[in-house]
């Protein structure tokens, strides 16, 4: 007798069985075998809700009356998010009569006979009989929002949302489809991990998922992951944690191993918070914690920046003869002067920008290794309709009492992956990518360093200068050493007036050179660190003008002037080919340097007379001279000439 045939059989043996046991011998039956939904005190929420029940986090009888509860199962006195059943779940996203399921009608089989308290064959009739489903799992297209999308949806009232065989084809094919017909894919999440009664069979499921993904990022589509309670095992393991964005419910139990199996194979107790949605995004795992009456219009924001535009003039660009511009007979700010101005602590940060340019920022956190770096905002937005990338560094003021005051300017190695995961994801959405320095240098402490800062830094670079998409920078206040430039390897660099962009900071390198940091205004001069010296020097593409007294006085009008120039720049450099941008961007930095080049080698005397300060021309007349060695007075500058407009370099 065949399997299939066979399970056919035993499904009409035990039919009229089930239909006899009680909602509590069901409820028994369920917790048998999976008990981790009894452990964690997991409430199953049903629509409609048939009785009153009790919210296990407040205590609150909940029940028809309770119009918060009865619409999304969420408590309405504490929050608690109940399990949610997957049709619920495509009800509460996808727009009305949207829906449609996609994939194979096929069946899940008991082909180990399985049995533990009851067999596996038992256990998905009484399953299906539950959701009205043929196992945990619900996909389909709809629209989101007015965007088509790939929706796939894990339900937990099915064996625990366990990912069996069928769980991993129907992901499988989720992902396949959303390839072939470019679509975005959300799946939402409620898993306990693998099926144990399908073996290794439901093990495979997570190499088999994951490749899936794989081959859908690398046609550059965006996968947005939602985690419920719970996430744990297998699922967690494989797919759901290789989402483009990971949002996640309140207070959700999230983890690879579920919290008893933690504590039985370590024999220790798990700290308060352990597992939960909150200590994953504090540990740079997640981009947000999103209560789920937020969840559809966050999202249809996430899921609205995958629609491409066709390329057009933005409505509210400018000529660049319209652009604001700084005076060339207009007073400035000696060195000293500008260093204080860029770091006054009223000066406009990289929030302000981005809350001026797009105040629907979305922001996402996390660097998917350690934590989340707060020193680097980054997120999605859009500027006249179109999708931006924003990562900025931002100045914020110390939470430890004993620093009150103190302001934080130096990025952790967080921050800088944080900065390259959106980097990939400007490229993945192909939008522009708008950056912000803001910083007095990358943090230089142990845990810096124990934590990559150098790979991190060296990966930001890298990072900019193959990203396919259009990217501008603007230094806003100070951009201090490899910490500033690891943010603006772009195509077109801005820089507010009274900004400074520097190897080192004065005082460093006062005491370096010195052994004396009163020496900084002295040094300051010699850095050549203003928004002019560094026009001159082609290190920037235009300076932004602000007040003499700096942007802080009038920050909207600043702000303005940037948001002028931003869009020029976005409208120019959106039209270029990818190729021909990247190109550009390469002979931009592959440019700069000053040294001498010569056809033949050096002679022992010559260094002599360099060494004495005399004049090469007059030692080797053979030299060509290309630029000027500091310090040496006797040499021409040679000037190849400032070369105008976005399409220099």
């Amino acid at each position: 007798m065949s399997i299939t045939k066979a399970f056919a059989q035993g499904k009409l043996r035990l039919s009229g069985a089930l239909n006899s046991v009680s909602v509590a011998s069901q409820q028994h039956l369920y917790h048998g075998f999976f008990p981790m939904a009894h452990e964690t005190k997991i409430t199953v929420a049903s629509r409609p809700l048939p009785q009153p029940q009790q919210c296990p986090e407040c205590k609150t009888e909940l029940g028809a009356a309770n119009e918060v509860y009865s619409r999304i199962a969420v408590c309405d006195h504490c929050g608690y998010h109940f399990v949610w059943s997957a049709s619920d779940r495509v009800e509460h996203l996808a727009d009305v009569g949207s829906f449609r399921t996609i994939g194979r009608d096929i069946q899940p089989i008991d082909f180990l006979a399985f049995d533990d308290e009851h067999s596996y064959s038992t256990k998905l009739i009484l399953g299906q009989k539950q959701t009205g489903l043929r196992d945990a799992i619900l996909t389909g297209r709809c629209r989101i929002v007015g965007t088509e999308t790939v929706l796939a949806v894990l339900d937990f009232h099915f064996m625990g949302g366990s990912m069996g065989s069928v769980v991993g084809e129907h992901i499988t094919v989720a992902f396949e489809y959303a390839t072939r017909h470019h679509l975005p894919v959300v799946t939402v999440v409620t898993s306990g991990g693998a099926r144990m009664q399908e073996g290794i069979i439901s093990l495979m499921q997570m190499p088999k998922t994951a490749a899936a993904v794989q081959r859908f990022h690398a046609s550059g589509l965006l996968y947005l992951s939602i985690l419920t309670s719970p996430t744990t095992g297998g699922v967690f393991a494989s797919f759901a944690s290789l989402g483009d964005v990971i949002l996640a419910e309140p207070k959700a139990l999230i983890g690879f191993a579920g919290p008893r199996v933690a504590e039985q194979v370590t024999g220790q107790k798990l700290p308060a918070g352990s597992h939960r949605a909150e200590m994953l995004l504090a540990s740079g795992h997640l981009d947000a914690i999103t209560a789920r009456r937020d969840l559809p219009h966050v999202v249809a924001t996430l899921l609205k920046a995958t629609v491409v535009h066709a390329k057009q003039h933005r409505s509210h660009s400018i000529h660049a003869n319209e652009l604001p511009l700084v005076s060339a007979h207009a007073p400035g700010n000696a060195a000293w002067e500008s260093v204080n101005l860029a770091r006054h602590p009223d000066r406009p940060t990289a929030r302000d920008y981005i809350r001026h340019l797009s105040p629907n920022f979305l922001e996402l956190q996390g660097d998917r290794c350690y934590g989340d770096d707060p020193t680097v905002v980054a997120g999605l937005g859009d500027i006249d309709g179109h999708t931006v990338i924003f990562v900025g560094q931002e100045r914020r003021y110390s939470a430890h009492d004993s620093q009150a005051g103190e302001i934080q300017t130096r990025p952790r190695p967080e921050g800088f992956r944080k900065a390259i995961r959106m980097m990939d994801l400007a490229a993945r959405l192909r939008c522009p990518l708008v950056t912000f320095v803001d910083t007095s240098g990358a943090e230089p402490g142990d845990e810096s360093e124990r934590h990559g800062i150098a790979w991190s830094l060296a990966h930001c670079l890298s990072t900019m200068s193959s990203l396919p998409v259009p990217i501008v920078t603007a230094i806003i206040g100070e951009g201090a050493s490899g910490g500033a430039v690891a943010f603006a390897v772009a195509d077109h660099i801005l820089m507010l007036q009274n900004a400074i962009y520097e190897v080192i900071a004065p005082e460093g390198a006062a005491t370096i050179l010195y052994r004396n940091a009163q020496k900084a205004r002295q040094v300051a001069e010699q850095l050549k660190l203003t928004a002019s010296d560094c026009l001159q020097l082609g290190v920037v593409d235009a300076i932004i003008p602000e007040p003499l007294a700096g942007a802080h006085t009038e920050p909207a009008l600043v702000m303005q002037a940037f948001q002028q120039h931003l869009l020029h720049a976005l409208t120019e450099l959106e039209h270029v080919p990818v190729k021909q941008l990247l190109a550009r961007r390469y002979r931009k930095f592959r440019r700069h340097g000053r040294f001498l080049r010569k056809q033949h080698l050096l002679t022992r005397a010559s260094v002599t007379a360099v060494g004495q300060g005399q004049s090469l021309l007059h030692q080797r007349k053979n030299w060509h001279l290309i630029a000027i060695i500091a310090r040496l007075s006797t040499f021409v500058t040679h000037s190849r000439g400032h070369e105008k407009g976005l399409a220099s370099s």
